[in-house]
Formats: C-alpha cells, sequence, structure tokens
C-alpha cells in the first residue's frame, strides 16, 4: 500500500495526523508532510481511517503491484 496527497485540496485541518500521528504530520508551516509512504502492514487500518476522515478527500491509497 502507498500512501498519496493530492496536496492542492488538502486544507491542513490535522484529522489525518490525530488519527494516524505515525503516519502523517503538520509541519511548522501547517504543511502535511507523510512519514510513511509505504506504512507496514501494522499501520494499514489507520491509514485507511486517516483516509476516510479527511474532509477534502485528499488522501488516497494506492495498492502496490
Amino acid at each position: 500500500m502507498r500512501i498519496v496527497v493530492a496536496y492542492d485540496r488538502c486544507d491542513s485541518n490535522g484529522l489525518c495526523e490525530a488519527i494516524a500521528p505515525s503516519l502523517f504530520q503538520l509541519d511548522d508551516s501547517e504543511d502535511l508532510q507523510v512519514l510513511a509512504e509505504h506504512p507496514d502492514r501494522a499501520d494499514w487500518d489507520l491509514a485507511q481511517e486517516a483516509a476516510r476522515a479527511c474532509p477534502k478527500l485528499a488522501i488516497t491509497l494506492a495498492d502496490e503491484d
């Protein structure tokens, strides 16, 4: 799985960081940083929950081929 962010849609509300702080972080400029573009299998549920919670639908998850 790979985390993909459409940064042009992200409004930096921080819901993803609140749900999955091991995967997402807002930097000092309030820009979203993905901490683990390819999360471990143990974090897949958190990544999915964060993607579903994004009000701008800026986070998607791509299958790895």
